[in-house]
């Protein structure tokens, strides 16, 4: 299943190669998360959960180019408060979209992750990095924002040390794939792009031969 969606293209694709489906963040840009981006990969996994064959595949999201996202499009919310509250909102939104997804779902994180882009990545089961380029980076305390109460209960999961956390948040890291691996936030490190979506795959595919129930892996991640 390919996503040829009118106007989605040029920010995100679908494609289903066997018992895989393939979220890609598309073209050479930032990736920033706005309403626009944030829409097309909320309707991306609209389409995924709707497929038959769902319950019985695996989702990796990966992007194109030096970054697999940026975090927040501050450009644009930063103009006014509603908008900065709309877009915390709408990732809220995508990253509750899943974690009810009823499949395992893998970031494959080719390029730089940072802020809001890092919670996306960190809001899949699994993350594999490429190792020669791109950092993990919570930039709030480096560009001034204090991080939102649901930002905390994420890395609260997904960080379990808090010594890791503290350096995450409070020291504003740049995480490489061998720091991530160290720390426990990254489950493999991978050289290069094309090695990171490879590992993806591979784990996506054990996954799968596992033959779980797809509805009652989304009821266990949402516990």
């Amino acid at each position: 299943m390919a996503d040829n969606k009118h106007g989605e293209e040029q920010l995100c694709t679908l494609e289903k190669r066997g018992n895989l489906f393939i979220l890609t963040l598309t073209g050479a840009g930032e990736h920033r998360l706005n309403p626009n981006l944030l829409s097309s990969l909320r309707s991306a996994l609209s389409r995924l959960k709707s497929d038959p064959s769902a319950s019985s595949s695996t989702l990796i999201t990966t992007a194109h180019g030096k970054f697999f996202s940026n975090g927040y499009d501050l450009d644009w919310a930063q103009s006014s408060k509603p908008r900065l509250q709309l877009m915390s909102s709408a990732l809220r939104s995508l990253v509750r979209d899943l974690i009810c997804l009823p499949m395992p779902t893998i970031a494959a994180v080719t390029g730089h992750a940072s802020a809001a882009g890092m919670m996306l990545a960190l809001s899949h089961d699994y993350v594999v990095m490429r190792r020669d380029r791109g950092f993990l980076y919570m930039s709030e305390m480096d560009i001034g924002l204090v991080i939102p109460n649901w930002f905390m209960a994420l890395l609260r999961a997904k960080i379990g040390d808090p010594r890791a956390r503290r350096e995450a948040v409070m020291r504003a890291a740049k995480l490489t794939a061998e720091d991530g691996v160290r720390m426990g936030v990254v489950d493999s490190a991978q050289d290069g792009a094309e090695a990171a979506v490879a590992a993806a795959a591979e784990l996506g595919e054990a996954l799968v031969a596992r033959k779980w129930d797809g509805h009652v892996y989304a009821g266990n991640r949402r516990v």
